[in-house]
């Protein structure tokens, strides 16, 4: 332990400030009805100053990339086998679909706007599995880059204003559209971006649509680490991080994700330890967007132009229509 202490002290400012600011968006947050990841990304950004602080920036660097890899392994824990099976086969292979076309659109995109290829799947990844938490997740295993940290902000800024204005528009659209409970539920599960929104949009309509709406969307969370792992193959296909160093086929945070699903699908871990790894997962990837926004300069943003955010846009709107027309071969 005295060892280890020296090694860990240098982290102690940054991670300490990157907490603080989780805090206060959380607070905020809570008064305000906005997407705690929007807040804090948008008060990180306000005090990035701090970034350029030696005291401060080995902490930020810890928390933008470990705790960040720490509260994604912990997302495992919102996740049953039993929850997935309940919905049946065809809500199963509808999901599965959406997000495997979601991420191929996304990088066509890309490719059609001139971006990379793994900006696409950065993008396709948000909106088709979980939005900023995805975004957050597969930005922490591709090749480290001038541009990634700018492009994830980017992401999770884009993907966080769709998402809420999906959770306000989309039960409205499937209300006029007449789908029954358990239809509507699969719509907006499949569909909007960030799980705080899906519940928000679900238990607008009804109870039941909201909780079939929260299930669809754990089968999305669950995509995650088939994504994770094709995020790898493509930074080992490309030498890996920079200095040719390869990453791991499977991350570790990734293995402990799924071993998180299989625990908790055996029923024997308590509510009340299930509810404070689920509540653990969101501090953790609060704190990281709180490092990243604190990593980032407004003047990095403003040269990004409107093609991420209209790819994105694209993305959504592809998203909607095909979950809407995969559901009328639903049985």
């Amino acid at each position: 332990m005295s060892r280890a202490l020296p090694e860990l002290r240098p982290l102690f400012p940054g991670v300490v400030i990157a907490g603080l600011v989780a805090l206060a968006a959380s607070w905020l947050a809570e008064h305000y009805a906005t997407p705690v990841m929007l807040f804090a990304l948008l008060l990180g950004i306000a005090v990035n100053f701090l970034s350029q602080d030696e005291r401060c920036r080995p902490g930020l660097d810890f928390a933008s990339r470990n705790v960040l890899r720490l509260g994604v392994a912990l997302l495992g824990a919102r996740i049953t086998l039993a929850q997935v099976e309940s919905l049946g086969g065809a809500a199963l292979v509808l999901t599965a679909t959406a997000v495997v076309l979601t991420i191929l659109c996304g990088v066509a995109l890309a490719r059609a706007t001139r971006q990379s290829t793994t900006f696409g799947l950065l993008t396709g990844g948000s909106v088709g599995i979980c939005g900023a938490s995805a975004a957050l997740a597969i930005a922490s295993v591709l090749p480290r880059s001038a541009s990634l940290e700018r492009d994830t902000v980017m992401t999770v800024v884009s993907v966080t204003a769709l998402s809420t204005v999906a959770m306000v528009l989309y039960p409205v659209v499937a209300a006029g559209l007449g789908l029954d409970e358990r239809t509507a539920g699969i719509f907006l599960g499949a569909t909007i971006h960030d799980v705080a929104q899906v519940v928000g949009a679900g238990y607008s309509m009804s109870h039941e649509t909201g909780d079939v709406a929260t299930f669809v969307k754990l089968m999305r969370v669950a995509m995650l680490l088939p994504v994770i792992v094709l995020a790898v193959m493509i930074t080992r296909a490309r030498g890996g991080e920079a200095g040719g160093k390869r990453p791991p086929l499977l991350p570790w945070f990734a293995v402990a994700f799924a071993v998180l699903v299989a625990i908790n699908s055996t029923g024997w871990l308590p509510a009340a330890l299930v509810s404070s790894g689920s509540d653990l997962s969101r501090w953790f990837l609060v704190a990281a967007i709180a490092a990243i926004g604190m990593k980032t300069q407004l003047r990095d943003l403003a040269t990004v132009g409107l093609k991420p955010v209209l790819l994105m846009l694209g993305e959504t709107v592809f998203l909607a229509l095909l979950v809407l027309a995969l559901q009328r071969w639903m049985p």
